[in-house]
């Protein structure tokens, strides 16, 4: 009769590895590993063979913090770096114009027509309709 293998001897999969990498990134992100020894147990992960050897990787680092970061409004794609950019730069310009026409109003001290808002809320509408439609908004997690 065979003796059963330990849990440790068990042979991984690369779901596994990949997990383990990406505990080894989020140790990266956070300050835990530089990018050199990230690198170097990132090789040991996808040369390990047991379940042993994995947890060898990561057994100096402290556990993963806990409880779910804030979602960001946008994604981290290339549609979630442009709306991204496009907002700073449409609030930036609605602000300055919002500015604009208060100075205009303080100093000639009579009401001026709210032109500013022709400048902010069709461009802020476009912005809007993007977003709605999916672009460079994060995925729902389930």
């Amino acid at each position: 009769m065979t003796e059963p293998v330990r849990p440790e001897d068990m042979r991984i999969s690369d779901a596994e590895r990949r997990a383990v990498q990406e505990r080894l990134r989020l140790a990266h992100d956070i300050g835990q590993l530089d990018l050199g020894e990230f690198d170097d147990r990132v090789k040991s992960v996808w040369s390990a063979r047991t379940r042993g050897e994995l947890d060898r990787i990561t057994a100096d680092l402290p556990a993963p913090p806990t409880g779910s970061a804030r979602r960001g409004v946008f994604s981290d794609t290339g549609g979630g770096v442009a709306m991204r950019v496009l907002t700073i730069i449409w609030s930036s310009l609605a602000a300055v114009n919002l500015a604009v026409w208060g100075l205009i109003g303080l100093t000639t001290g009579s009401y001026v027509y709210p032109w500013w808002v022709w400048v902010a809320v069709p461009p802020g509408i476009v912005l809007l309709v993007l977003y709605v439609a999916g672009i460079g908004r994060p995925r729902r997690e389930p």
